[in-house]
């Protein structure tokens, strides 16, 4: 296959002149609030929001996205295509939807088939952007398995990730134990229910997804 074949044509401009346009996907484990932010972002730059919210876990289960958001920083801008996955997990029972949360047993099992379905869609994603805003929970241990799991993917791919330290308005929050983890990303704290701390996120994310470049694409 040809050279043109392999990279578009737009691709190559990209490189000539710099990215102006990239797709960021939201990553995290469940109930970090990555629709929340999704839903920040959009209502701050277009009006509109990504989708609906659930202290049950795994209510988003298939990928959402908006095309062509504008965030701008200052003099700088950067159009966004917003992927909001699924939330990744190591493992989904069923019976935590029926002991936790209370779902009927078939309500439980359906809701486990479909997560387990989007956790496959979030990695499947991964081979079709070009940056990740990691949402983590900032008022818990920040070196739990899939966190781990999901950043460790993400640095193989050598795809650049901003981290957002979600939820700095409860009260044992703690975005420096974040930063102090995983020193090598960025980390913002931010409350994606209030919108706290949400303009210096706009500002990392043009400034770090526009220098950023991705491998290539397959």
């Amino acid at each position: 296959m040809g050279l043109f074949g392999r990279v578009s044509l737009a691709s190559i401009l990209q490189r000539i002149f710099g990215k102006k346009h990239a797709k960021i996907g939201i990553y995290g484990p469940p109930n970090v609030g990555k629709t929340t932010l999704a839903n920040r972002i959009l209502r701050d730059w277009t009006g509109d929001i990504m989708g609906s919210v659930s202290e049950i876990p795994h209510e988003t289960r298939r990928a959402k996205w908006k095309k062509n958001v504008k965030v701008e920083n200052g003099s700088s801008s950067l159009f966004m295509d917003i992927v909001d996955t699924p939330g990744v997990a190591t493992k989904v029972d069923y019976k935590e939807f029926m002991n936790t949360w209370g779902l009927t047993k078939d309500e439980a099992k359906r809701r486990a088939k479909e997560a387990t379905e989007g956790v496959i869609e979030s990695i499947k994603w991964l081979e079709d952007i070009d940056g990740v805003l990691l949402v983590m929970d900032s008022t818990q241990d920040p070196f739990t398995q899939v966190n781990v799991t999901i950043l460790g993917n993400l640095e193989a791919r050598n795809l650049p990730v901003l981290i957002a330290a979600n939820k700095i308005d409860m009260e044992d929050s703690s975005p420096a134990t974040l930063k102090s983890a995983f020193p090598q990303h960025p980390v913002i704290p931010i409350s994606a229910l209030t919108g706290y701390n949400s303009d210096n996120l706009y500002t990392t994310m043009v400034s770090h997804f526009s220098k950023k470049r991705k491998k290539k694409r397959r």
